[in-house]
């Protein structure tokens, strides 16, 4: 399982997680990625990011962009979705 850092908290998360299986207390939880600006002040701020998704592509552009720790998914196929195969081929 691949993680990635938190914000600034100083822990990792799964870069994939199942809804309900990871505190977000502190994060900034949006919907998809369409708010950059916000997205980008998270960021800046040292607040987590997560985005929800319910796509592979969905999941792809979220974790596409550095800022996001996590995407939330409540589909539990989409934990194992080959990442590096959807963006190289």
């Amino acid at each position: 399982m691949r993680e990635r850092w938190f914000g600034a908290t100083g822990r990792k998360v799964p870069e994939i997680a199942l809804e309900g299986t990871i505190d977000l207390e502190g994060a900034l939880v949006l919907d998809d990625v369409s708010d950059l600006d916000a997205i980008h002040a998270a960021h800046e701020r040292g607040t987590p990011v997560i985005v929800r998704a319910s796509t592979p592509q969905e999941v792809l552009a979220a974790l596409s962009r550095g800022e996001v720790a996590c995407a939330l998914v409540s589909d539990e196929a989409l934990l194992a979705l080959d990442l590096a195969e959807m963006t190289y081929g």
